[in-house]
C-alpha cells in the first residue's frame, strides 16, 4: 500500500512565541493536508537549545500544542507525528515525541532515551531519559522512533527492527549545520542496516545562535534518499510502500544473516 508522506521542515526563529509556533504550524499542516503521514520536528514550539524555557514551556499530553495537532490529525484523516515537545509528568519532564492517529487520538508516545551531554547542551540537565524504546503496528506499517541524537546509537533501531518488526523509522530532530555530514550518514545507515524507511524532519533556522540545518528526507530500505530538503523551511513529500520493506527482507537476508545479536 502506497503512503503519502509529508515532513515539515519549519524554520525556527527565536523572537516568535510558543503561541505564534503553534499557529505558524498549524498553517503548515494545511498545506500537507494530501498526506497519510505528516511529520513534525523535534521541539519545535519551545527550541531544543532554549534549556531556560523548558520549565515554562512543559506541557502535558494533552496540552496545546499535542491537542492543535490531534485537531488537523482527525481533520485530514492523517497521522501526524507532533514532533517532540517537553513533556512534564508530576515533577519530572522528557522530551517526548507523540503519534496522532486519524482519529485524533494519541497512538503512541516516545521518549527519548539518548540525551545530549556534550559541551553546550544542557538536555540532560533538565529532562530525564526515557527507558524503552516503541514500536506500533498500523495499517501503514510497523513504525519505530527516534528523536535526534538517538540516530547515533545503531543497537536502538536495530531492537526495534529485530525484535518488533519495525519498517518504519520516524525521526523528528533538531541537528545543527555544523553535523551535517553525520547527520546524512547516520540516517542512510540506520535505514540500510535495518532494512527499513526512515523519515526524518530535521528543524531549520536559528535557536540561540546556532543554525539548525534542516536536510529532512525520506529514506528506503536500501538507504537511498527519495526525498531531501535544504536549509530553509519547505514540505519534503514522496511516497513509501511498506510491502517494498517486506520483499527487500525476504530477497536480501541482512538481518537474517547477523551473527551477533543485540
Amino acid at each position: 500500500m502506497s503512503t503519502k508522506v509529508a515532513s515539515i521542515q519549519y524554520w525556527f526563529n527565536d523572537n516568535d512565541t510558543k503561541e505564534e509556533r503553534i499557529d505558524q504550524v498549524a498553517k503548515l499542516i494545511d498545506q500537507a493536508s494530501d498526506a497519510d503521514l505528516v511529520l513534525l520536528p523535534e521541539m519545535w514550539n519551545v527550541g531544543f537549545l532554549s534549556f531556560s524555557k523548558y520549565d515554562s514551556h512543559a506541557e502535558k499530553i494533552d496540552g496545546p500544542t499535542v491537542s492543535m495537532v490531534a485537531g488537523k490529525a482527525k481533520k485530514y484523516n492523517a497521522y501526524i507525528l507532533a514532533g517532540s515537545i517537553v513533556e512534564k509528568e508530576g515533577a519530572d519532564k522528557y522530551n517526548t515525541a507523540v503519534l496522532i492517529n486519524p482519529d485524533g487520538k494519541v497512538a503512541a508516545t516516545y521518549r527519548k532515551i539518548h540525551l545530549v551531554t556534550r559541551k553546550g547542551s544542557a538536555e540532560a540537565d533538565y529532562l530525564k531519559p526515557g527507558k524503552a524504546p516503541v514500536t506500533l503496528k498500523t495499517e501503514l506499517g510497523i513504525i519505530g522512533f527516534g528523536v535526534c541524537y538517538d540516530l547515533r546509537f545503531p543497537e536502538l533501531y536495530r531492537k526495534m527492527a529485530v525484535n518488533d518488526g519495525a519498517e518504519i523509522f520516524l525521526q523528528p530532530s533538531a541537528w545543527p549545520l555544523q553535523r551535517v555530514e553525520n547527520w546524512i550518514d547516520l540516517m542512510h545507515a540506520r535505514a540500510n542496516e535495518n532494512q527499513a524507511y526512515l523519515i526524518s524532519c530535521n528543524i531549520c533556522g536559528m535557536n540561540e545562535g546556532v543554525q539548525n540545518f534542516g536536510h529532512s528526507a525520506i529514506v528506503d530500505p536500501q538507504g537511498i534518499s527519495i526525498a531531501s530538503g535544504g536549509l530553509t523551511q519547505c514540505i519534503v513529500k514522496g511516497e513509501i510502500d511498506v510491502e517494498e520493506v517486506r520483499k527487500f527482507r525476504r530477497d536480501t537476508h541482512h538481518l537474517k544473516n547477523r551473527v551477533l545479536s543485540v
